[in-house]
């Protein structure tokens, strides 16, 4: 079972930076690959970025590629989003998720475990 955290969403202005954190529960976060999704009102749950369990691969939406950067500490038991030049259009709830071992990893479906959400707001 692991349960997830996320935090430091916010409201910012476009072209601002924002760095959310996931703080993962358990003694095996090393071995589950950890997923960002986000969902505005009124759309589906769409896939941001995801990283291995080893940290070794990354994947990206196209619409978030060359802006957002996904990381862990396995560590501290956290994976973080850093978002640089954010839009308007990257409003939304930004959700933290976890699968062991995960391959692919790009559907919400793959995924076991979710956090509560964290609202990030980009205002124009």
């Amino acid at each position: 079972q692991v349960q997830l955290v996320e935090s430091g969403g916010g409201l910012v202005q476009a072209g601002d930076s924002l760095r959310l954190s996931c703080a993962a529960s358990g003694r095996t976060f090393s071995s589950y690959t950890m997923g960002w999704f986000r969902q505005a009102p009124g759309k589906e749950r769409e896939f941001v970025a995801a990283i291995s369990w080893s940290g070794g691969t990354t994947k990206y939406a196209d619409s978030v590629k060359g802006r957002f950067t996904i990381s862990r500490d396995n560590a501290k038991n956290t994976v973080y989003l850093q978002m640089n030049s954010l839009k308007p259009e990257d409003t939304a709830i930004y959700y933290c998720a976890a699968v062991r071992y995960g391959i692919t990893c790009l559907r919400p479906t793959e995924y076991d475990y979710w956090g509560q959400g964290t609202q990030v707001t980009v205002s124009s």
